[in-house]
């Protein structure tokens, strides 16, 4: 009498051969150094594995950081290339973006998932980079960046997301991060978060005179959120911080 584990041993019997046969002519067109770190991996223990990744992100994330930090070097950030920037972009909502052709229109509803790079033109791509060279600009810009901001008080930036797509804005430095969750009613039952896993970005930075920094966030933000983190409602909030343990 057949049994289940009968009839999966057959069919495997028939598939290996194939199996085997397509995998090796994938294999023998990667590159070389992909297989020997495929290898690698193998022979590695859980533990192992987990520290090679966590050295590779730390190594990916320095690299990005470098590569924002020179864009920012060659941008030379000032306080008429910031207030540029707020009135050149002040109604560039959703629709705007499509319109001018930075955004595809069949991008993900709004409230739903990230929107990858495939729904954004090179343009668009290129502009979501540079709106986050802003956004880092304004928080932590420097004369090591050659960024020249009048700085005034101290501010602190808190920023919530939901936990998934909070590695979108991980570029940002010195961020404290808390655990929240959601309570907020989507009236049209797109993007509920009842007890969606939030996380609380917190950021103190150096408010720019005439409040500059503040317009400028909100600006990035909302352009970084239409463009990529795709929240119906993106809850972002600036306080003055009188007092601070930052020590500079």
């Amino acid at each position: 009498m057949a049994t289940i584990e009968n009839i999966v041993r057959v069919i495997n019997k028939e598939l290996v051969p194939q199996f085997e046969d397509k995998l090796r002519s994938y294999l023998i067109q990667q590159d070389k150094e992909w297989l020997i770190e495929q290898i690698v991996r193998l022979t590695l223990d859980a533990h192992s594995l987990r520290e090679m990744d966590r050295k590779l992100i730390q190594e990916a994330k320095a690299k990005k950081r470098f590569e924002r930090i020179y864009r920012l070097q060659k941008m030379a950030l000032n306080r008429d290339m910031l207030v540029d920037f707020i009135n050149k972009y002040e109604d560039y909502d959703r629709d705007r973006l499509i319109e001018q052709e930075y955004l595809l229109a069949n991008a993900p509803a709004k409230g739903t998932a990230l929107i990858t790079d495939e729904y954004r033109t090179e343009k668009g791509n290129k502009f979501l980079l540079y709106c986050k060279d802003i956004l880092f600009g304004i928080l932590f810009g420097d004369e090591g960046t050659k960024t020249y901001l009048p700085r005034t008080g101290r501010e602190l930036l808190s920023l919530t997301v939901p936990r998934y797509k909070a590695e979108v804005l991980d570029f940002m430095k010195a961020t404290t991060e808390l655990n929240a969750l959601g309570s907020w009613q989507d009236p049209e039952s797109v993007s509920n978060d009842s007890r969606e896993d939030n996380v609380i970005l917190e950021v103190e930075y150096s408010e720019v005179e005439g409040e500059l920094g503040g317009a400028g966030l909100i600006r990035s933000l909302s352009l970084i959120n239409n463009l990529e983190v795709n929240e119906q409602i993106l809850y972002a909030r600036m306080i003055v911080v009188e007092h601070t343990t930052l020590i500079t």
